[in-house]
């Protein structure tokens, strides 16, 4: 059952050095107050998962938390490369990074797997790709029904999901709405999860049809963070901040500019910073 605690907390019972740990969130709810927490408390050798690693994964690699990355694109939406993430593949700093990549699909299979319990996921795919020559991880079976040859990867079974979504009731039941990536598939392939929310309510009231909940028995622990995606948006909350994104390829394009900004935005600031951004977003509707 959920259980309701801050995000120092969560972090500090779920998050283990050497661990294997998927962020995820497509488009919006990307959890980044629970990766600054991660940074905070020094976790070190994780294997990351993530479909599409952007400024979140990139702060954790240049700060040192990241040993391996199984992705299936890597770059800061609409703006370019990501800096520290290529630093860490062509340079080493501030340690070489293990990469394992694969196509979305592939990414979004293994999820689904994993949340079934399988070993493996089978699908179409990889046809006239170069992937399977540089990931060994990449094999084709044969249907043993049709003959069809199809694409085989193993599951994802991180030993840690970490998502946002924008309520959770008392009960740790939470409610996703908006944009659906694999967040409810992630969550239910690991063997342990942090949810941060927008806000807890007594009720969840009206709701999109679209919307997920994850009963409170498929979660481990929710953290009230208001604004903790940012600056991605929350559906219903605030708005994608676009001029972020911007200005982190000049923040994150030198080691000496990177590191005085995590220092002074994410080491000596808590989960607290992140509910100033909330309001200001707010205010500016």
């Amino acid at each position: 059952m959920a259980r309701i605690v801050s995000l120092a907390e969560a972090v500090k019972a779920a998050v283990r050095d050497g661990d294997t740990v998927a962020m995820e969130g497509f488009t919006h709810l990307i959890p980044h107050a629970a990766g600054h927490e991660i940074i905070r408390q020094g976790r070190k050798h994780l294997t990351l998962i993530r479909m599409t690693p952007d400024l979140i994964y990139d702060q954790l690699i240049g700060m040192g938390c990241a040993g391996k990355l199984i992705f299936s694109w890597g770059g800061n939406p609409g703006v370019g490369s990501l800096h520290r993430f290529r630093d860490a593949v062509e340079n080493g700093w501030p340690n070489r990074l293990e990469i394992v990549e694969h196509s979305h699909a592939a990414m979004a299979n293994a999820y689904e797997a994993g949340a079934a319990n399988l070993p493996f996921a089978a699908f179409r795919g990889y046809i006239g790709s170069d992937l399977p020559k540089v990931n060994p991880h990449i094999k084709r079976i044969t249907c043993p029904f049709t003959g069809e040859s199809l694409a085989a990867v193993p599951s994802h079974r991180p030993d840690v999901a970490v998502i946002h979504a924008q309520r959770a009731d008392r009960k740790g039941n939470v409610m996703i709405e908006g944009v659906l990536g694999v967040q409810k598939e992630a969550v239910l392939a690991s063997k342990r999860s942090i949810v941060t929310v927008e806000e807890i309510v007594d009720d969840f009231g009206p709701r999109n049809l679209n919307a997920v909940i994850l009963p409170s028995w498929t979660v481990g622990y929710v953290a009230e963070v208001p604004g903790g995606a940012f600056p991605s948006y929350a559906q219903g909350y605030y708005p994608r901040n676009n001029a972020f994104y911007k200005e982190w390829d000049e923040i994150a394009r030198e080691r000496d500019t990177f590191l005085a900004w995590m220092k002074a935005n994410v080491l000596e600031k808590g989960p607290d910073a992140f509910r100033q951004y909330a309001r200001k977003l707010e205010a500016a509707e």
